[in-house]
């Protein structure tokens, strides 16, 4: 192999330019030229690309971002879309691809190595949503956001005796909301995945704290839980019925609500996208290190069709179709072990 093509796809993450990085100077050690896809698979199909020198990728290990962009490209599931891209492959000389990014990034990746260009996946992204993997990069990062931003949070709920109710990222789960409350110290964490009742497990609970002694509080919630089921693009977790039916459709309607309903002063603060942006932390820049140098010795071995994960704390991998279609039940255990160390 002479050529491997490299990109990043789907939401950013920290973490992702150390992994380019990784993969650049690896290959080059081998002897292999690397070629950079701008913005995904639509850069693919756009031929927008350059050579990637290590020069150019040196100081990369702790960039935010993604210099090679990204973008989501919902025209690549179609036939004539994958072709031109393999065509582009083909001119350019790229022999195998490490694509970078979420479950709908490997989908892409397993269809164009169906299509005949090896593809080997690297799970990048913060919401650690990936099935086959126990740690995505950019989870770690993220979630270091989240409890810096909570805990400035906390600090002037505890002056004003107020509720601060946080929305945290996760697309159509639940685990940066639950390992973030857990981290923190909510007082409540509420996930798309567990269904909740309003009253009882989030006022009456907040009613017996404040009737203990507690005068200021933290709930953090999923974002999904807040998505009206016609706007939604992460469907696959969030019972819509009893979300709806709960009347809880965005933060501000929570908010409101339950500041009437517990006599609690709150605000809502949506953490958005500032969960992805910022320098990656020491374990996402090692994630992302191991997992780039593995990618590339699977190309090198003519191993396509390939995910890369961590199982058991060690670097491994996946066929990319048993990857997607593997389930991750959600941890329920440590949402009540949560709420128990929170009473």
């Amino acid at each position: 192999m002479k050529t491997i093509g490299i990109m990043t796809s789907g939401g950013d993450s920290p973490g992702m330019n150390a992994a380019i990085r990784a993969v650049v100077k690896h290959a080059s050690a081998n002897g292999i030229k690397v070629i950079g896809i701008y913005n995904g698979y639509k850069g693919l199909v756009e031929k927008n690309c350059a050579e990637l020198s290590t020069a150019s990728v040196e100081n990369l290990y702790r960039k935010g971002g993604t210099v090679l962009k990204t973008a989501r490209f919902v025209d690549f599931k179609k036939p004539e879309v994958i072709q031109k891209a393999v065509e582009n492959c083909n001119s350019l000389g790229i022999e195998g691809m490490v694509v970078i990014g979420g479950d709908g990034s490997f989908r892409g990746a397993r269809d164009l190595t169906h299509a005949g260009i090896p593809c080997v996946g690297i799970p990048g992204t913060i919401d650690n949503d990936i099935v086959c993997t126990e740690d995505t990069i950019g989870f770690d990062s993220s979630m270091n956001i989240i409890i810096d931003c909570i805990s400035k949070l906390r600090d002037t709920s505890e002056t004003l005796d107020r509720c601060a109710i946080v929305e945290v990222m996760g697309a159509g789960a639940g685990w940066m909301a639950l390992e973030g409350g857990i981290a923190t110290g909510a007082d409540v964490i509420l996930v798309p995945e567990v269904k909740f009742d309003f009253q009882k497990d989030v006022i009456d609970l907040i009613k017996a704290k404040k009737a203990n002694g507690q005068n200021n509080f933290i709930i953090v919630v999923a974002e999904c839980v807040f998505f009206p089921e016609s706007n939604s693009k992460h469907k696959k977790n969030v019972n819509f019925e009893y979300v709806n039916e709960q009347g809880i459709e965005n933060i501000d309607k929570f908010t409101k609500r339950f500041q009437a309903e517990s006599g609690v002063e709150s605000r809502g603060t949506v953490l958005g996208h500032i969960q992805r942006g910022g320098a990656p932390t020491f374990h996402d820049c090692i994630l992302a290190t191991n997992m780039g140098v593995h990618a590339v010795n699977l190309l090198i071995e003519n191993k396509s069709k390939r995910v890369v994960v961590m199982q058991n704390g060690k670097v491994t991998d996946f066929d990319i179709d048993e990857g997607l279609s593997m389930k991750k039940p959600f941890d329920k255990e440590r949402l009540i072990m949560a709420t128990n160390l929170n009473f």
